[in-house]
């Protein structure tokens, strides 16, 4: 595009400004700042804080009357106690793997900042006996499912593929890949494990203006874990400007996706119950929750706004409806803990565009370092200047004709990486021991007896979720140890 033509665009937008420092830029500088108002679409900027602005107008206005908030209604959701229904629910969700059905999303943009670590929180090492990343678990959990499923359904070995599709930020993008490929991807075929970006919008001022982080480019945020479906559209690469995540799901097949977060080492990742309970209700889209520990946990739950389905933050509801309880169960009625673990398929994903603009992003206020647009000067404020604008990976909810929700256990499915070591909760310290101790019910479940004191850290590559275990029946384990095959169990004996 001409320049005259993209400044133009630009005065059209009223985002004129960006093009202030001009006159003054090097040919590398102004062939920067071209890339970037070339590669951003300023209309949709203006429409989304348009938009943001008047959600949060709405809202706070006193005339305003908030939908009701409800809790899920009985037949909305089932949990994991009924063993029957957990085989029939993991078969179907076996079987849909097995054909090539499945694929997974994870959202791994952040960096592990809180953990005191720069690098991408994927690669963070929890502090388990082995020292294996988040990202190595997590692969060798797809590992071993591809397995279990060419197992029991009957494939030959090496058939079953579950694609995944690592999601990045533009901070992390080149360390995370960088880390696969220096750990050979955790076995898996690199042709099935597929990078791509977070999207980031510019951060605006109060009057929804551009900001400028240096003379010759734009002040840019990502754009919240609900951007996964914005990015899943955009092109993996500049060279092929066709394929995407969603047409690469589409050329394998795949109808239906887990998407989850990086930083919760318990996650069954592709879940075969999960899947299975949600192609069985015919769910466009469904989310894993777990009860709430407490009725003040500060965490959102999946409950109804009105008629429809939504994450409630915990500051949306009153002490009386958060311990509010159900007199038949005795159970917090308001107790769907949300955990960022949800089932689409791939035809849902496919139209979250055609709703988009109805989404209204939610607003951070922050302090945006910037250039002074008067003198050319870097600022670096000492009070909120700006927004991010960031939209949520549960905002597509309410928009979901057939909504789902699975309850499990916590302490077999939730523990995230939240917090600095030795904070005491959500932390490596804490990481690390609900996965051994989960590992020690894998053992206790097979019939092996283990002594006090005694940790063993099971590799996934040997059991996925407690199965295959069979041969420690009658066992009793004396010393600690790392098994990577079923084999090792017995020095530990």
């Amino acid at each position: 595009m001409a320049i005259d033509a993209l400044r133009e665009r630009y005065q059209a937008a009223g985002q004129a400004h960006l093009f202030k420092f001009w006159p003054t830029l090097s040919d590398d500088q102004r062939a920067e700042l071209v890339a970037q108002l070339q590669a951003l679409d300023i209309e949709r900027v203006n429409r989304i804080y348009t938009k943001a602005v008047s959600a949060e107008a709405h809202a706070s206005d006193p005339s305003f009357e908030a939908e009701q908030i409800q809790p899920l209604p009985k037949d909305a959701s089932e949990s994991v106690g009924n063993v029957d229904k957990v085989t029939h629910w993991r078969r179907k969700g076996l079987e849909a793997i097995a054909r090539g059905e499945v694929g997974v999303l994870l959202m791994a943009g952040g960096q592990g900042t809180r953990l005191g670590s720069s690098a991408p929180k994927g690669c963070y090492d929890i502090g388990l006996p082995s020292h294996k990343s988040l990202f190595q678990y997590q692969a060798e959990r797809i590992a071993r499912l591809q397995a279990v499923a060419e197992q029991e359904c009957g494939k030959p070995a090496g058939s079953v593929v579950i694609p995944w599709y690592v999601m990045t930020s533009g901070p992390t993008r080149r360390d995370t890949e960088a880390f696969f490929s220096k750990n050979s991807f955790f076995g898996l075929d690199p042709n099935n494990v597929i990078f791509f970006e977070q999207g980031t919008l510019p951060c605006l001022t109060m009057e929804g203006k551009v900001l400028l982080e240096s003379t010759s480019r734009l002040a840019v945020a990502p754009d919240g874990n609900g951007g996964l479906y914005a990015a899943t559209r955009t092109p993996l690469s500049p060279k092929n400007k066709t394929r995407t995540v969603l047409s690469d799901l589409a050329n394998r097949k795949v109808l239906y996706v887990h998407a989850y977060c990086v930083d919760n080492c318990l996650v069954r990742v592709a879940d075969p119950v999960f899947l299975g309970y949600s192609i069985e209700k015919q769910a466009g889209c469904a989310a894993k929750v777990v009860p709430k520990s407490h009725p003040n946990e500060s965490v959102g739950v999946v409950a109804r706004r009105g008629e429809k389905y939504s994450v409630v933050e915990y500051s949306e509801i009153s002490n009386e409806q958060a311990e509010r309880r159900d007199p038949e169960t005795g159970e917090l009625t308001f107790r769907a803990g949300n955990i960022a673990n949800h089932f689409y398929t791939t035809t849902y994903l496919n139209q979250v565009e055609s709703f988009e603009d109805e989404l209204a992003y939610h607003i951070a206020r922050k302090k945006i370092p910037h250039v002074d647009l008067e003198t050319g000067e870097f600022v670096k404020p000492s009070k909120p200047n700006g927004m991010k604008l960031e939209m949520f990976v549960f905002d597509v909810f309410p928009f979901t004709e057939r909504f789902a929700v699975l309850e499990v256990e916590r302490k077999e499915e939730f523990s995230p990486l939240k917090n600095a070591p030795g904070t005491g909760s959500d932390d490596p310290e804490t990481s690390r021991r609900d996965l051994l101790a989960q590992h020690k019910r894998f053992l206790q479940d097979a019939g092996a007896t283990i002594e006090e004191g005694v940790e063993i850290e099971i590799s996934p590559l040997v059991s996925y979720a407690g199965e295959g275990l069979e041969s420690v029946k009658g066992k009793k384990f004396t010393r600690s140890g790392i098994v990577e095959q079923v084999e090792g169990f017995d020095i530990l004996v």
